[in-house]
C-alpha cells in the first residue's frame, strides 16, 4: 500500500452538500485549467480519487481548494481494497477521514474489489462470488466504516474474469449490501460491459437491486473490442445504449447525483460539456416523483 502524507491547513469553506439532480466531472489534473475556468452551471460537483490529493501542496493543491470553494467534493477511492487479504489500512484510512472531514465531503465510495496484498497491484480485481468472500468483504467494509465514522458507498466493478461464481454478481452485489449495511454507487457502465462480457440481461440487474440502497451514479465511455467482449475504458464518449440504460436507471432509482468518468484521451472541454448536459437532459426528462428518499 502506497505511504500518504497527512493533509494540512485549515478547513476549506465549501458548498455543504450535492443536491438532486446534480451532474459531476471528476477532479483530473489535465483537466484543472478547463475546470477552473468553466461556466457556472456546467456541473455541479467534482469527484476526486483522495489517495491523489491527500498532502498535495503547491499549485496543485492551490487549485484544488480553489475548486472546493466553488463546488462541493465527492470522494472515490482506489487503494482501500476492501476485498484484498491483507488488514486494512487504519493510517490511510484515518488520513481519508480528516480529507473528508476537512473539504467537507458527503459521500466516499470505494470499488467492490480488491487491488492488493502485502503490496498494491494498481488494478482493480474481481472478486469470487461466494458465501466466504460476501461475510469477508462485509466485515471490512463494516470497519471502514467504523473508522470513518461514516456510511460507505460500494461501487459495482467491471470484470472480464471471475475465480468463483457459487452465485451471480447481483445475488453476490446483494448479499454485501445487507451484510455490510453499506449504500450502493451503481456504475451503469459497467452494468452494461458485464451485461455483455457475461451474458445477463443489464435491465434485469437494475431490476434486481434495492432502491433504498443507491445514493449516486457513474456514466462512462468503453471500448467495443468485439461483439461479446467490452473494455470497461473511461477513455471515450459515452455509448448510446449505456444513455438508455442511464435513463432507465433513472426510472428505477430516481435521479441520483450522476458523474460522467473520463480518465484520459481527454477531448476537448465542449465536448465534456455536451456528455454533462446529456446527463442533465435525462434527469430532465425523467418521472417527477421518481426520486428516492434516503435517511
Amino acid at each position: 500500500m502506497p505511504q500518504h502524507s497527512g493533509l494540512k491547513g485549515p478547513a476549506v469553506q465549501v458548498t455543504p452538500s450535492i443536491t438532486k439532480p446534480s451532474v459531476g466531472l471528476g477532479l483530473r489534473r489535465a483537466l484543472l485549467d478547463e475546470l477552473r475556468k468553466a461556466p457556472a452551471g456546467d456541473f455541479d460537483f467534482l469527484e476526486v480519487a483522495p489517495e491523489n490529493w491527500i498532502g498535495i501542496g503547491g499549485a496543485h493543491g492551490a487549485a484544488l481548494h480553489g475548486l472546493a470553494e466553488r463546488y462541493p467534493l465527492s470522494c472515490h477511492g482506489l487503494s482501500l481494497s476492501l476485498g484484498g487479504p491483507a488488514p486494512l489500512d487504519l493510517a490511510f484510512l484515518a488520513q481519508v477521514r480528516d480529507f473528508l472531514e476537512r473539504f467537507n465531503v458527503p459521500m466516499y465510495s470505494e470499488h467492490l474489489s480488491y487491488c492488493g496484498d502485502e503490496g498494491h497491484l494498481y488494478d482493480l480485481l474481481p472478486l469470487p462470488f461466494t458465501e466466504e468472500a460476501v461475510h469477508h468483504v462485509a466485515a471490512r467494509i463494516r470497519q471502514a466504516q467504523d473508522v470513518l465514522g461514516r456510511r460507505l458507498a460500494v461501487e459495482n466493478v467491471s470484470y472480464y474474469a471471475a475465480p468463483q461464481q457459487d452465485m451471480t454478481e447481483l445475488e453476490f452485489t446483494l448479499a454485501v449490501l445487507h451484510e455490510a449495511d453499506c449504500d450502493l454507487l451503481l456504475d451503469v457502465n459497467n452494468v452494461y460491459v458485464n451485461s455483455v462480457n457475461h451474458g445477463f440481461d443489464p435491465q434485469a440487474f437494475l431490476a434486481g437491486l434495492a432502491p433504498e440502497r443507491v445514493v449516486g451514479m457513474h456514466v462512462a465511455g468503453h471500448y467495443d473490442e468485439s461483439d461479446t467482449l467490452k473494455i470497461d475504458s473511461h477513455g471515450a464518449p459515452v455509448k448510446p445504449l449505456v444513455w438508455a440504460l442511464l435513463a432507465q436507471a433513472y426510472a428505477r432509482f430516481g435521479v441520483q447525483p450522476t458523474l460522467l468518468e473520463r480518465d484520459f484521451n481527454f477531448p476537448p472541454y465542449a465536448v465534456l460539456a455536451a456528455e454533462l448536459q446529456t446527463i442533465r437532459r435525462l434527469q430532465d426528462q425523467a418521472e417527477p416523483g421518481q426520486a428516492v428518499a434516503h435517511g
